[in-house]
């Protein structure tokens, strides 16, 4: 029995759509294998790297005639709840 015209189109869409996806998991293996090993440490250690390096230059400035944190003034408008 002859297969119809809307048989052959679905399944070369079908086709069509396996290969797709074949061809998006090869890639996705591909991106997993370049990445290097332990990148997200790397990435972490190199913030907290960065944070230290910026926790020391305010510390390069912190004088003791300057005021602290605590004791800077409270904008306009704003409740003194912490004090």
């Amino acid at each position: 029995m002859p297969r119809g015209r809307s048989t052959f189109t679905k399944r070369q869409k079908e086709q069509a759509r396996q290969q797709k996806q074949r061809d998006k998991n090869e890639r996705k293996s591909q991106r997993k294998q370049e990445k290097p090993e332990g990148g997200a440490v790397d990435e972490m250690r190199e913030m907290r790297e960065h944070a230290e390096a910026q926790a020391a230059l305010f510390r390069i400035g912190n004088n003791d005639d300057e005021p602290t944190s605590s004791e800077l003034s409270i904008p306009h408008g704003a409740k003194a709840t912490d004090r």
